[in-house]
């Protein structure tokens, strides 16, 4: 699955406001992925823009429950991410309207699925899929379908958080990259 967002990554390849929250709200939790709404991400994008991780799941899906426990309770993961990106949860069959750009975007019955996830996977709906935006005003987004492990994601986040996708393709990237971050292991309950 890594193969297919290949090339989309290597397609982007080529192509201070103050927040007035407390200071509470503005402290970063170090032990999980600081999850905001779509409404709250257009918020914090005008005030200080950064690149995007958008999580596309269903409450039905294996993987996505998983990557949920593995992927994204690493202290690596949940560090980097946070740091380097603002990251949202979009279940794609919410029934709800939502409202992205200015445009709204409700379910479509047909489908079974909220109609800004169908434009967001570009109609491939797959789950779990990542949608990264790597420019300001949710730009050239970029769908990383399938689970993908810390190793994977480390690989990914570092080339779209380091701004390497500006430089290098992806293909050369991934034949250099040696990762640092070790998948923890399970506990068992």
């Amino acid at each position: 699955m890594l193969a297919f967002a290949v090339g989309f990554l290597s397609t982007a390849a080529m192509a201070d406001s103050k927040d007035k929250k407390t200071h509470k709200e503005n402290t970063v939790d170090s032990t999980e992925i600081q999850w905001l709404s779509v409404d709250d991400v257009q918020v914090k994008m005008h005030d200080q823009p950064r690149k995007v991780y958008v999580d596309i799941y269903t409450d039905w899906c294996g993987w996505c429950k998983r990557m949920d426990v593995t992927t994204f309770k690493d202290p690596n993961v949940i560090k980097y991410m946070n740091t380097k990106f603002y990251c949202v949860k979009l279940n794609a069959e919410r029934r709800d309207s939502i409202r992205f750009l200015g445009k709204m975007y409700g379910y479509d019955a047909e489908h079974k699925s909220n109609t800004l996830a169908e434009q967001l996977l570009q109609g491939q709906m797959s789950y779990p899929t990542a949608v990264i935006f790597t420019g300001e005003n949710f730009q050239n987004p970029i769908p990383l379908p399938g689970y993908q492990d810390v190793n994977t994601m480390e690989m990914v986040l570092k080339y779209v958080g380091e701004n390497v996708f500006k430089t290098q393709k992806f293909e050369d990237y991934q034949k250099q990259f040696r990762g640092a971050w070790k998948q923890q292991p399970q506990v068992q309950n």
